[in-house]
């Protein structure tokens, strides 16, 4: 059993008070310890620490999903649009393919234009990217929509 398959602890003591009630239902009383054991073999644990010290506090949603609707900056140019891919990695930051609504032009020139529409970037719990731009601001700034 992988600890991604767990339900987090608090389902895990519900399911214990629901099989402490059912069998006092049909006649049959067990202590809760009695529920918790159970419930932690029927999971494929030894006993109730060693499911409960694997099992998650709680079910974390995560902050950036596939198809979420975003806006921001990027490059210093307003969009709107939705994540396309959205993998976690580490320390704290995702790795995310943004498509935009509209195409943006990132070129600062007046010269000539440069359009995207989609773009790839890290970015941390916040929509920030550690990358910068000359003049110090963050490259992609995300926001729920």
């Amino acid at each position: 059993m992988t600890h991604d398959m767990l339900p987090p602890r608090a389902a895990l003591k519900d399911q214990a008070r629901r099989l402490r009630a059912t069998m006092a239902d049909s006649g049959t009383a067990i202590s809760h310890s009695a529920a918790l054991e159970t419930i932690a073999r029927q999971w494929g644990y030894r006993d109730w620490n060693t499911l409960s010290a694997a099992a998650p506090e709680t079910v974390v949603t995560p902050r950036w999903q596939v198809g979420q609707r975003v806006t921001g900056r990027y490059l210093g140019h307003a969009f709107a649009g939705r994540i396309k891919s959205a993998t976690e990695a580490s320390g704290g930051f995702w790795q995310l393919v943004l498509v935009f609504d509209e195409a943006v032009d990132v070129a600062a020139s007046t010269r000539f234009s440069n359009f995207r529409k989609q773009v790839r970037c890290a970015v941390n719990g916040q929509g920030v990217t550690a990358e910068r731009t000359s003049d110090g601001q963050p490259h992609v700034v995300l926001r729920a929509a």
